[in-house]
């Protein structure tokens, strides 16, 4: 199957709409498997960081809310302030110290306040205007407070061996780009942005879950390849039987790959002099 040919303009398509449409069925199901597969690392990290008692949080494009409801409920912060362009997932289980908004972070100012911890997984990545909205969120951080960024991070290359799963991840990469400007090539550049931010005690780690038959993660993926099918066929890069092929490979005892990394970046932004 010969590879459709791309320019290295971006789309111009939405998440939420072009792809992953929320109120398409079992869409919120998939986000839980993703948080099913990242959360404990999430919270390790902002644990390890001290983000606990006293803390008002922003938590961006929160998706289903796992994340800012174990914020409140395992490391005791006063306040989570939830935000995501749609908030059905949101609004289904409100939670005592949980506010939700519904904006959308790349207008400047769709965000009231400062807060200790401003938080974003699986955000930026998907924006084609990032850096500039990075710039914002880390104004919305209060002087001695924490910004968290995690997005994906890309594993496969031309190096590596063919199987399905690595030729439907890189069909999906593609397509997502095509689609809505999503671009994974950018994320190990999260530390020397946070720096040029202002901020400081930069640091950042990679964590890879194991992909195993039945898996969360493997859910996961299978699920988004599903979501993302017609973006994946217009690449060129895949018919519909190496999708489905790559979907039962994710189910079988043959799967031997590893997933897309998680890369987390954090700093903190100075106390103001006195």
């Amino acid at each position: 199957m010969m590879a459709a040919r791309h320019g290295d303009a971006a789309g111009d398509g939405r998440y939420g709409e072009a792809v992953f449409r929320p109120e398409q069925a079992g869409e919120g199901e998939r986000i839980d498997f993703g948080a099913l597969a990242y959360d404990d690392i999430t919270m390790a990290r902002l644990r390890a960081l001290g983000v606990g008692p006293g803390w008002h949080c922003l938590d961006v494009g929160a998706g289903t809310g796992t994340v800012s409801r174990r914020l409140l409920e395992e490391a005791g912060v006063v306040s989570v302030l939830a935000v995501d362009r749609d908030t059905r997932f949101l609004d289904a289980r409100p939670t005592p110290g949980l506010d939700v908004l519904e904006a959308d972070i790349t207008d400047p100012q769709s965000v009231p306040g400062r807060f200790s911890l401003v938080h974003a997984r699986f955000v930026l990545m998907h924006l084609p205007a990032r850096d500039r909205v990075l710039g914002t969120l880390a104004e919305l951080v209060a002087p001695g407070g924490l910004l968290v960024l995690s997005d994906a991070v890309d594993l496969t290359s031309d190096l590596t061996p063919g199987t399905p799963y690595s030729t439907a991840m890189r069909a999906m990469w593609q397509g997502l780009r095509d689609t809505i400007g999503t671009d994974v090539s950018r994320v190990p550049s999260y530390p020397r942005l946070l720096r040029g931010a202002g901020l400081v005690s930069v640091a950042a780690e990679i964590h890879v879950p194991p992909l195993t038959p039945g898996s969360p993660l493997s859910r996961f993926w299978a699920d988004t390849w599903e979501r993302s099918r017609a973006a994946m066929l217009a690449t060129g890069l895949v018919d519909d039987a190496a999708v489905d092929a790559a979907v039962r490979y994710l189910g079988s005892d043959d799967c031997a790959a590893l997933s897309a990394g998680m890369l987390t970046a954090w700093g903190r932004r100075p106390r103001e002099s006195r």
